[in-house]
C-alpha cells in the first residue's frame, strides 16, 4: 500500500519536476524548465497553507529518497451556487503526474483518492479535470464522466 501525504513546502522542487513531466507529456516540443525558479516561491507559499483552497498530494519515490513518485494537485473554486451545488464549491484537478520510473503501481490512483476526499471535506460536490487519452481510464474508473463542454481560453 502506498502512503499518500500532503505535499510540503520543501517538496516544491519535486512538485515542479513532476509537473514538468506532465507538461512534457502534453507538449514535448517545449520542455523548458526556465520557469521553475520564478514559480517556486509562490508554490512553496501555497504548500504552506494547510487550510487553503490548494491541495497537493504526493507519494514518495520508493527507490529514490528525497524524490516523489506521484503528484496530484487541485484547487477549490467558488462559483455562484445552483441546483445540485448550492454552495458553489467546484474542485478542479490540474496537475497529475507519475515519475516515469514509478508508473503502473497505483500511485496516481491513491493520490487522486486523497484529493477527492480533500474536496469532499471542503463541501465540493463537483470536480472537473482535463484528461489525456492515456489517463482517461483512471478517471473514468473513479467515476468521472465525459462532458461535452467547449472550453475557450484567452491568454492575457
Amino acid at each position: 500500500m502506498s502512503v499518500v501525504r500532503r505535499a510540503l513546502p520543501e517538496d516544491a522542487a519535486e512538485v515542479l519536476r513532476l509537473r514538468q513531466v506532465m507538461l512534457d507529456s502534453l507538449a514535448p516540443a517545449d520542455g523548458s524548465t526556465d520557469w521553475h525558479d520564478a514559480s517556486r516561491p509562490a508554490l512553496r507559499a501555497r504548500l504552506a497553507e494547510p487550510d487553503g483552497d490548494f491541495g497537493a498530494f504526493v507519494v514518495d519515490h520508493p527507490e529514490r529518497p528525497g524524490s516523489l513518485a506521484a503528484l496530484v494537485v487541485g484547487t477549490v473554486e467558488y462559483r455562484i451556487g445552483r441546483a445540485g451545488n448550492p454552495l458553489g464549491a467546484v474542485g478542479f484537478v490540474f496537475s497529475v503526474a507519475t515519475d516515469p520510473g514509478a508508473r503502473r503501481r497505483g500511485y496516481a490512483r491513491v493520490c487522486m483518492e486523497a484529493l477527492l476526499d480533500w474536496f469532499r471535506e471542503r463541501g465540493v460536490r463537483q470536480v472537473q479535470l482535463t484528461a489525456s487519452p492515456e489517463a482517461e481510464p483512471l478517471y473514468v474508473s473513479l467515476g468521472f464522466k465525459p462532458k461535452p463542454d467547449p472550453l475557450l481560453e484567452l491568454l492575457l
